[in-house]
């Protein structure tokens, strides 16, 4: 489907509202010695706190009365319909362990799709107050120091590149063993980054983010905004990425190529 420049406009307009309206909530509970988390996976340890489901209540508030005919998917209260063809994708907290661990490298996620994934999508990080915006003609981030154009790292190989991502076992232990077989050839790998890996990737200091196990929801932001910067997001067959599953994030299609190489022939082997 098109979007016409008018519905940009307003679906810009609407991402930074729903940004605006996380930013306090989240902020609320950061860093509160009361704050608890809840654990949403008996076989392992997944968080969510009052402060997630309160920034993503707050969010839909905020599309039932600007956009009712879009359909909205987040990771706290699923999926609703819509009729509009666009879905609103939300994660109020990305990286629950790292907000309640007190790191700054969470962030709260919000892009608009449509059927073949991610047209625009911010990651705004409220600790810091900085917001990764792409898609639709624009590449940005506002931060402490202003207004800033992102664009992703231009070509190097892959012995001089920085590789992150977020948990050291990356996946199942194939698919951290795939990872390991890239990062071995890195010349730097961090770790624990969640969303905020792929904004740095975004702003053109890190090369390669790699990882596995994700939602929908933890993805199309950083796929709209890393397109706009410049760089490209794939699963680790070279395919679209916007459903979830394993991605692979690239400053350029040269650094892409050469992990993607490595990770299909890891998987394959």
């Amino acid at each position: 489907m098109t979007v016409s420049k008018t519905t940009q406009t307003e679906l810009i307009r609407v991402a930074h509202v729903l940004a605006d309206t996380a930013r306090p909530v989240t902020l609320a509970y950061f860093r509160a010695s009361a704050l608890v988390a809840d654990n949403k996976d008996g076989a392992g340890f997944d968080p969510v706190t009052v402060a997630d489901r309160d920034a993503e209540k707050a969010m839909r508030e905020v599309l039932a009365r600007e956009r009712p005919e879009d359909a909205i998917l987040g990771e706290e209260f699923g999926h609703q319909s819509g009729t509009s063809g666009l879905t609103w994708v939300l994660d109020p907290i990305d990286g629950t362990r790292g907000y309640i661990s007190g790191t700054p490298t969470w962030g709260v996620l919000i892009s608009v799709a449509n059927a073949d994934g991610p047209l625009f999508g911010l990651i705004d990080q409220p600790y810091i107050a900085e917001r990764f915006v792409g898609g639709f003609g624009i590449a940005e981030v506002q931060g402490p120091t202003g207004l800033s154009p992102l664009q992703s790292r231009a070509p190097r190989p892959l012995s001089e590149a920085t590789v992150l991502t977020t948990f050291p076992e990356v996946g199942t232990p194939q698919e951290g063993a795939a990872f390991r077989a890239v990062a071995s050839r890195a010349q730097l790998t961090r770790y624990g980054m969640d969303c905020y890996a792929y904004a740095l990737l975004a702003a053109g200091q890190v090369d390669l983010v790699i990882e596995a196990g994700l939602n929908a929801y933890d993805i199309q932001a950083p796929i709209a905004v890393i397109k706009a910067a410049g760089g490209i997001v794939t699963d680790w067959a070279g395919g679209p990425a916007h459903d979830g599953g394993r991605a692979i994030a690239a400053a350029n299609p040269e650094i892409h190529a050469e992990a993607l190489a490595i990770l299909k022939d890891a998987m394959d082997g």
